[in-house]
């Protein structure tokens, strides 16, 4: 099997306008260095502010959600690795990863934990000063944990995150810890115009 990585994402990534589009530049940058082919895929259209993929040597591919048309894409891609943009995306298209591509890596880059944040902000509404277990028995809960156990491996943004996981039982094995920082220089800082003496990077 060759060295490739389809990535599939909600939309696609806006660097100049979210942090979510920085991870996931940052991301690419690090299986583009481990000489991985990329592929990004989504069932989203462009806009003005979706980075030009194609200028770091990505292909980009459109793909239909519930259309069998999918199966055929992922059996004969039959890449090394599927990443999945946040759990949405893994839900939505794991299941066919694991069936017509049972040999691909399926990795879930959460971003941050969506169930956490949603945690938070009702926290912080409800004037609490400490968090609370009780405020993860929620729908989004209960997807996002679902999402994470049946991926081979998901990328967690904070030792705090993994803590919180493993308290809540998932297996430390199918965590792993790398934060949003820029442990290394990608390639396209020009281009999306961020100046990298902004950012301190711990060693």
């Amino acid at each position: 099997m060759s060295k490739q990585l389809l990535c599939i994402g909600q939309v696609y990534p806006e660097p100049a306008s979210s942090a979510a589009g920085i991870r996931l530049l940052q991301l690419f940058d690090l299986f583009l260095d481990y000489g991985y082919e990329i592929i990004f895929a989504t069932t989203s259209s462009r806009s003005q502010y979706s980075h030009p993929l194609e200028n770091l040597g990505i292909s980009t591919v459109s793909i239909k959600l519930n259309d069998s048309s999918f199966d055929s894409f992922i059996k004969d891609l039959n890449p090394s690795i599927v990443l999945f943009d946040r759990f949405i995306s893994e839900e939505q298209f794991g299941w066919r990863v694991e069936k017509y591509s049972p040999k691909s890596l399926r990795i879930l880059d959460t971003e941050d934990l969506h169930f956490l944040r949603m945690a938070r902000q009702k926290t912080a509404i409800r004037k609490y000063n400490k968090f609370s277990k009780d405020f993860l028995n929620s729908d989004v809960a209960k997807r996002e944990l679902a999402s994470i156990m049946r991926s081979d491996l998901s990328l967690i943004i904070s030792e705090v995150e993994i803590e919180i996981l493993i308290n809540l039982g998932v297996n430390s094995s199918l965590l792993f810890y790398i934060p949003f920082i820029f442990l290394f220089l990608p390639r396209h800082w020009r281009a999306i115009g961020v100046n990298k003496e902004r950012f301190s990077v711990d060693s």
